[in-house]
């Protein structure tokens, strides 16, 4: 079951298509050498094709194209096929999307996805691309068109949302989609937690590698933590809707990670969006240790309550009506991806999840967009914003001008909800 896939509006038929591969070896380009680049290609590998090889890697730093290659050696060693094919920098991603690779891993951090995804479609790989695909709206309007272009030209696009392809979630989904909470008038959804890693300035770094090594503490390559992370939530509740929210206002800030070493981020964002009908979603995410925490995704309807995340439904009265029966599965998405990527590509089907991705993306996008600037941003002025945080198409070396630079004290600009300047 390709969940969330979809087939056609190629100039290949499926027999075409599915000639490109056909029996042949399944060559994996991996562009971005940290942990879930490594784990995607490592999932790639237990998706039980034994024809798929990964022939060429690049990152910006070699110390991570060397972990890398030697993690998924070690797990995988007869798939493992780059000597001399392993390459380091900014622009390496070129050599990748010049080698024989068919299928192309993009994992880099979400600012460079756009640039990349582009040259990839141009390159005429199949994709899989970590979420989110972009870090603001001319980003994700890159990614929508070079998107048509790779359904013209009958390339398979997969976006690593991987809720989308766990059985249980999908259950659920389908639950709710044939009436069992009646109709829908209320959601929820958080991605509250503690926080993540923070690498601390090395002597000599320039500006550069020091934002690139720290990559989720800036706006410009991260999106911030409700593009990076929250997504997932969001992206379940357009899923369940099937829509994409109209309007978004809400608040945060920085509370308690303020320091220089947290780069641009707030550390907490709740927003209230609202979908066609009228429904509302409250929207929260936080990293601050010591809270009360929730990674999960509830919709209330006329007769019942879904708590998707443990795909249960319950009525008015919290009396349970439904659980799915595949609880073991829950978890598992990031693997299942992979297995059902790998078995279409085999196929010669087509999948291609590059318009949800790019449109969830987009409504945690707008999300931080309200956050940021404390005003009521509409869909169609967050889709046309023509404000860019970085052009990473001219960033070659790591000596290169960083798109932020520090100010005086160490520290970097910050969006103030009410001012003109929103870093949206």
């Amino acid at each position: 079951m390709l969940a969330g896939g979809a087939f056609g509006g190629s100039n290949l038929s499926v027999a075409q298509s599915a000639h490109v591969i056909g029996s042949d070896t399944i060559k994996i380009g991996l562009i971005g050498c940290g942990s879930r680049g490594t784990a995607a290609t490592i999932q790639a590998f237990n998706a039980g094709d034994r024809g798929v090889r990964l022939v060429a890697m690049a990152d910006a730093f070699g110390s991570n194209l060397q972990k890398s290659y030697r993690s998924i050696k070690s797990m995988h060693s007869d798939k493992v096929d780059c000597e001399g094919r392993r390459h380091e920098g900014l622009d390496a991603y070129q050599a990748v999307m010049e080698s024989d690779a068919n299928v192309v891993f993009l994992a880099t951090p979400p600012g460079f996805r756009p640039q990349h995804f582009e040259a990839a479609v141009d390159a005429n790989k199949h994709i899989f691309m970590e979420k989110p695909v972009a870090t603001d709206a001319p980003g994700v309007r890159r990614v929508l068109a070079a998107n048509l272009l790779a359904k013209k030209k009958g390339l398979a696009v997969q976006v690593g949302l991987q809720r989308r392809h766990e059985i249980p979630y999908q259950q659920c989904i389908d639950q709710i989609h044939r009436g069992a909470i009646g109709d829908l008038i209320f959601a929820r959804a958080y991605w509250n937690g503690g926080g993540v890693w923070v690498r601390p300035r090395q002597k000599n770094q320039t500006e550069l590698e020091y934002q690139l090594r720290n990559w989720y503490y800036f706006t410009w390559l991260g999106g911030d933590h409700i593009d990076e992370q929250h997504i997932h939530n969001l992206d379940v509740i357009n899923w369940a809707t099937q829509s994409y929210p109209i309007e978004a206002q809400g608040v945060g800030g920085r509370e308690v990670r303020k320091g220089p070493d947290h780069g641009q981020i707030f550390d907490h964002h709740m927003v209230e969006y609202t979908y066609p009908k009228g429904l509302k979603l409250l929207s929260q995410c936080r990293h601050i240790q010591g809270c009360w925490n929730s990674v999960s995704e509830h919709i209330h309807g006329t007769t019942g309550v879904a708590d998707i995340s443990r795909s249960v439904i319950r009525d008015r009265n919290g009396k349970k009506q439904w659980e799915s029966d595949h609880k073991k599965a829950r978890g598992t998405g990031c693997q299942h991806e992979q297995d059902v990527f790998f078995a279409a590509l085999r196929a010669g089907h087509l999948p291609n999840e590059g318009d949800y991705g790019a449109y969830s993306t987009l409504t945690a996008i707008m999300g931080r967009m309200a956050t940021y600037s404390g005003q009521r941003v509409k869909w169609n002025d967050a889709l046309n914003s023509t404000t860019q945080l970085a052009n990473t198409d001219v960033l070659k070396s790591l000596e290169d001008l960083a798109p932020i630079q520090p100010t005086t004290d160490g520290r970097y600009t910050v969006a103030v909800p009410g001012s003109k300047s929103t870093l949206a």
